[in-house]
């Protein structure tokens, strides 16, 4: 059935739009505008939905998600799924799927299944290894037995697995056969993101200029700002041709240099949650891959020490600590969460913005950006 949404305050990053209407039907926006519609556009059968003045943004898309509500992405369908349903009810419409450093062939499973979701589940939109191509001396939350160099073997082995639904893989630059890895994967068609590293300024740019266009999860993991060693976020900075992830928490920046780092590049920043299983449930003991996580305070580390293991964030705490904490611009905000990571992977014709011949995933916050509804191609998420 088609859809009249109306009464709605729109905000993408195309701007802002008071008395905003749109119709969609078979998921996708048909017409948009502001006032009321023309009567010649609505279908006899239209359900219409009355926004009630609230804001209606574009649903969220995050490109950096380990799990969610007690389950992760490198388990079996039914918590993939689980997962998925959790971070839905927080607004994300559309996910790509992370998995932690494993064995390959573990992660060859991994990619199998995903690709299978893919087929059934539209929402997800692939998958991301953040490992096992990483960096020892910058681990993290990542299990240093399965770290690897990279090779051509396994790198098609990888790929082989995912069927073309493998989006995003990090790699750490520095390590041998890096750049030639990165030629690889990005001649299939997959981004590269540079992350988990020891990596300097020049050779994050050198990765830049093999194809890498995403740097991991800025400030975390990697060589910090330095006066006379700028190290990679500079290195980001500097390049237009490169997304930045942000994880905006609290913790793992803090909100001042997170602020800075928006101010810097407001077009090119990813508010990603890197979440793990912690995510919209309980404190508690957690796996993230195969290593052992304590959440305490909704703050997940490695048990027995204090380095941070992903995140317990939801994207719709993420777009209220921006516009409400560090009183970003509303449209660089959402921006950040839809359009911006849409282009990041190159799904920015479909997904995104509020406009015609896009899809109907919607989100409905009220004036002070809580979040209330989410629509997925045109239907409402029940939670």
């Amino acid at each position: 059935m088609a859809k009249y949404f109306h009464n709605a305050k729109k905000l993408d990053a195309n701007g802002i739009v008071d008395d905003f209407w749109l119709i969609a039907a078979d998921g996708i926006i048909q017409h948009v505008g502001s006032g009321n519609a023309p009567s010649g556009l609505l279908p006899d059968n239209v359900e219409v939905v009355d926004v009630g003045g609230n804001w209606l943004t574009p649903g969220f898309i995050d490109i950096h998600c380990h799990g969610g509500g007690g389950y992760s992405f490198d388990e079996d369908a039914g918590s993939i799924r689980s997962a998925i349903k959790t971070h839905r009810a927080h607004g994300t419409t559309r996910s790509i799927l992370s998995l932690v450093a494993n064995p390959v062939s573990t992660l060859c499973a991994s990619l199998e299944l995903i690709a299978e979701l893919c087929d059934s589940d539209p929402t997800i939109l692939g998958s991301h290894l953040e490992g096992p191509f990483l960096s020892e001396a910058r681990k993290g939350a990542h299990n240093p037995v399965y770290l690897r160099v990279p090779d051509s073997e396994a790198i098609e082995a990888l790929n082989g697995a995912s069927r073309e639904t493998l989006r995003q893989v990090t790699i750490a630059p520095e390590l041998p056969e890096a750049m030639e890895a990165i030629d690889q994967f990005v001649d299939a068609g997959i981004r590269v993101a540079v992350g988990h590293t020891d990596a300097d300024y020049a050779t994050t740019r050198s990765a830049f200029d093999h194809g890498a266009t995403i740097l991991t999860h800025a400030f975390n993991a990697m060589n910090g700002i330095h006066h006379r060693a700028p190290g990679p976020v500079v290195a980001a900075i500097d390049d237009d041709r490169v997304f930045i992830e942000l994880i905006l928490d609290g913790l793992h920046v803090h909100p001042r240099v997170a602020d800075l780092l928006i101010g810097s590049s407001p077009s090119r920043i990813v508010l990603v949650t890197d979440a793990m299983a912690a995510a919209g449930a309980e404190d508690g003991d957690y796996r993230l891959g195969s290593l052992n996580v304590t959440v305490a305070n909704s703050v997940a580390t490695l048990s027995g020490t204090d380095t941070i293991a992903g995140s317990t964030l939801t994207l719709d705490l993420a777009f209220r600590n921006a516009v409400s904490n560090l009183q970003v611009d509303p449209v660089i905000a959402i921006s950040a969460m839809t359009q911006v990571p849409a282009r990041a992977l190159g799904f920015d014709a479909t997904y995104g913005v509020i406009d015609r011949g896009f899809q109907a995933d919607f989100n409905q916050f009220d004036h002070t950006f809580n979040l209330s509804q989410t629509w997925v191609s045109g239907d409402l998420v029940q939670t």
